[in-house]
């Protein structure tokens, strides 16, 4: 049987041009007026993931 790529993973997830994972921090989409300005703005949107998480997405992602 083939395996298949998890679809809600492929929309979320990038990689960078030396194959690490990058993903968007959550909390960024919607009710952003109740939220400091650190809690919105530290470290920038997109992370990336650390090596320990990234065994996980790329068991999501075999292709």
């Amino acid at each position: 049987m083939k395996q298949k790529s998890h679809s809600g993973t492929k929309k979320r997830v990038k990689f960078t041009g030396s194959g690490k994972i990058r993903m968007e921090k959550g909390s960024k989409k919607h009710l952003l007026v109740n939220k400091s300005k650190r809690q919105k703005n530290i470290g920038g949107n997109k992370r990336v993931v650390h090596k320990s998480d990234a065994k996980r997405f790329l068991r999501l992602l075999p292709n």
